[in-house]
This record gives C-alpha cells, structure tokens and sequence, in this order.
C-alpha cells in the first residue's frame, strides 16, 4: 500500500524552532531573576488654594513698569487675605474691592546662609469693604507734577473686574455671583514705547481716588513747589509748620538755591501757597454738593465703608516684614480701618 504523503515543511520549520517559541520554552538559569523595568515615579502638584492668586490679581497702582515685575522677586504669602475671604473669615460674604500697591523698605534678606540688607518692593493690598465701587476715578499726583487730576479710570485703562475663584473657573461666566473685585489694568507693556513719556509716568503716579464724606482733615496744609532753575528746586512746603524766610534759607545754605534767587523764590512760594488754599476751598465746596446729591443709598453705604489693609505673612524665602507696618495707604483713603 502507498504510503500516504506528508506536508512539506517549510524552511523555518526544518531549521528548527522559531526565536519565539525557543523564548517562551527556555529554561530560566538557577540563581539569576529577570530585570524587572523600574516605573517611573508619579510627579504630584500642590493643589492651588482657591483664592492663591487674588492678591496678584489686584494691579499694584503706582507701581512704575519697570518694577512691577520685582514684586514677584520672593514668593510671598497672602494667606491671611484669604482666609479673611473665606467661611468663617472676617469679609466672608461680603462685597469687596481690591487694589495693589507696593511699600519699597530696606530689608534684611537671606539667601542660604548669607544675609544683608536691599530694598525691597514689599506688596500690599487694600480691601474696601462696601456694596458699591468706592469711586470710578484716579488721582494723579507727585513731588514732580505739581497739578493734582482726577481722571476717568477708563481714561488710564483701569476699571474693577470681578474675580473668579479657582474653584469656578470650569463654569459659565454669566452664572457666577461673585462679590470680590479687583482693580485691573488693560494697558499692555509692549505698547508703552509707543506713548509719550508724559503719558507713562501718569501710570507712574496714579492713586485710587476716594471722596470720604466726612475726611479727617478739613485741608492738607502741605504744596509741593518745583521752582524753575537750570536745577530746579523741587520741595514739599507747610505753611503751618513751615516758615518762608528760614526755608528759603535753609535751602541757600545746601546750596540748593542760589542767593540772589532767595526773595523770588519766597514770592513764588507765597504765590503756591494762596493758589493751593483756593483749590482747597474749591475742593470743599464740589465735596459738600456732591454730597448733598448723593443717592441716599450710595451715601449710607459711604458711612459704614471700611479699608482693609492686608500685608504678605512670612514665608520661607521672603523678608521678614513684621516691623514695617503702617496704617496709611495714600492721600485720598487716609489711613485703613484694620491693618491685617
């Protein structure tokens, strides 16, 4: 009988088995395992608080361009603005506006094991406690000007923005009933060479503008004078503190004036003083009608207003600041209720 005819084998198959098969039906050696891959170390980020970024969000008004990023030169801690904000903290609930500021201070600094002394640009940020803007305006006053204005924020591209908690930013903007605002600036630094430099250094000098309804002082007895020399003579002057005679003298004395400029720079200074008193007496006025006119609802909102001054808690790599605190915020709030 013929013997049936068997399937050719292919020539892998008559080399032998496959490096796969070899692979799988290998013997392991006695005493050596298999390297085992290591698995790559699962890197984890610190959750951001809800409100981390409140107090970057408030513009540091006044600050000048070229410093504003120096605020972010130590990784300060504004915890305590938070917690204040938060369930159970002293502004929870209720309707506030934010605005930055900065306070240069000579500090001891540490960087690992060396210390010395800089001056710092420490950040501060002011909270008003009130149901309506505390005003839509800004001064523009310094030593350097000696007009004082009071402009249209949107003249200097500011206006107050709500702000949004990290814990909402997933949801619908129109949906949000938020009761913090912050002031916000829209001018982009890329644009500022373009501008007139006359223009930058209103930025420079801009204050939060504020009408209190009863301020504590009636008038500001100080001007600032810059009387035109080849170096002109730039001062602060009181009337009531100050005397013409012995300022004017004091100033040839450091040779800050000449001599033969003393009796007309006293005239000018006379001619300062008289033009200031009538500002003020103007000022008085235009605060008595606007008062007078005011919606009763803004007004009882203006006599229970509260300034809330908050200043960065210490952190690991941040100057210690706890000495160098002041009540005082600018020329238009006074001082600030609490200081935080």
């Amino acid at each position: 009988m013929a013997r049936p005819r068997g399937r050719k084998r292919t020539a892998a198959e008559a080399d032998g088995p496959s490096d796969a098969a070899a692979a799988a039906t290998a013997t392991v050696r006695p005493g050596k395992r298999a390297k085992a891959t290591p698995k790559p170390e699962a890197e984890y980020f610190p959750e951001k608080r809800n409100l981390e970024d409140l107090w970057l969000s408030a513009f540091p008004i006044g600050t000048e361009w070229e410093n504003i990023d120096k605020i972010q030169e130590f990784d300060w801690n504004f915890q305590n603005l938070e917690k204040a904000l938060e369930e159970g903290g002293e502004l929870y609930g209720k309707t506030v506006y934010l605005f930055g500021s900065t306070e240069p201070q000579l500090l001891n600094v540490a960087k690992g094991k060396q210390k010395y002394e800089k001056i710092v640009l420490v950040p501060i940020v002011v909270v008003v406690e009130c149901p309506f803007p505390p005003s839509d305006k800004v001064g523009i006053k310094s030593v350097q000007r000696e007009n004082e204005e009071i402009v249209p924020m949107r003249s200097m591209k500011m206006a107050w923005v709500p702000y949004v908690p990290q814990e909402d930013r997933l949801s619908r903007i129109d949906r949000l009933k938020t009761k913090i605002f912050t002031l916000c600036c829209t001018q982009r630094r890329s644009a500022l060479k373009h501008l007139k430099i006359e223009r930058v250094k209103k930025f420079d000098y801009c204050m939060p503008y504020y009408m209190p309804l009863s301020p504590e002082d009636d008038y500001d007895t100080t001007v600032d004078i810059i009387y035109p020399l080849e170096q002109p003579v730039v001062q602060s002057f009181d009337w009531e503190m100050d005397d013409y005679e012995d300022f004017a003298g004091d100033l040839v004395k450091d040779e800050a004036l000449p001599e033969d400029e003393k009796e007309n720079f006293k005239e000018f200074l006379k001619k300062k003083v008289r033009e200031r008193k009538a500002e003020l007496r103007q000022a008085k006025e235009a605060r008595k009608e606007a008062i007078d006119s005011m919606d009763p609802e803004l007004k009882k909102a203006f006599e229970i207003i509260q300034f809330y001054k908050f200043y960065p808690v210490n952190a690991l790599d941040a100057p210690d600041i706890s000495i160098q605190k002041v009540d005082y915020i600018n020329r238009y709030y006074g001082k600030a209720h609490k200081r935080m």
